[in-house]
């Protein structure tokens, strides 16, 4: 089984709704991008129509992978800084590869892919990322070459007494 990645795909109907698609059946599997389940397509739209926006306008590239059927599998959002200084580094968001690709290699072929692109970005010398503490996604990361650099114990409330802490990583390239 084979990801195919590519940077910055053209934003067409199809795009849309396998990224929506893709991002409801992560998040009702429980995978942590920014929602709890049960969600629904439209749980989903305004922040997918406001990642979609961003990189309408340049300020965030989408990189975009597809299985060996060509079904949107995996995505990625990496977002440029705003702050004067802070600029050299950028943010990655969204990480997502389907359930039903999980423990395939996925996820660490969409990895090296960011790892990659954020190469060819010129002044990017690092990529943060933050993940919900509690989900083990922390030791993917780190073995994508991730470090943890800062913590905040039970920042993120996925439930009444359930609280997760929030994981900041880095990547220095």
């Amino acid at each position: 089984m084979t990801l195919t990645c590519q940077l910055d795909p053209e934003i067409d109907d199809e795009v849309r709704d396998g990224i929506s698609t893709l991002w409801t059946d992560v998040s009702n599997a429980g995978g942590a991008v920014g929602f709890v389940p049960p969600v629904t397509a439209d749980d989903i739209r305004p922040d997918l129509d406001r990642s979609l926006a961003e990189v309408a306008s340049g300020r965030r590239r989408l990189l975009l992978g597809r299985d060996e059927d060509g079904r949107i599998a995996a995505t990625a959002f990496l977002t440029y800084n705003d702050h004067r200084l802070m600029r050299h580094w950028m943010w990655l968001y969204t990480v997502m590869v389907h359930p039903r690709h999980q423990g395939s290699g996925y996820g660490r072929t969409l990895m090296d892919a960011v790892e990659r692109a954020a190469r060819t970005f010129p002044g990017i010398e690092a990529i943060r990322l933050t993940c919900r503490g509690g989900t083990g996604v922390d030791r993917f990361y780190g073995g994508c070459g991730y470090k943890e650099v800062g913590r905040v114990p039970g920042a993120i409330r996925v439930a009444p007494g359930d609280d997760r802490d929030d994981i900041a990583m880095m990547l220095t390239l």
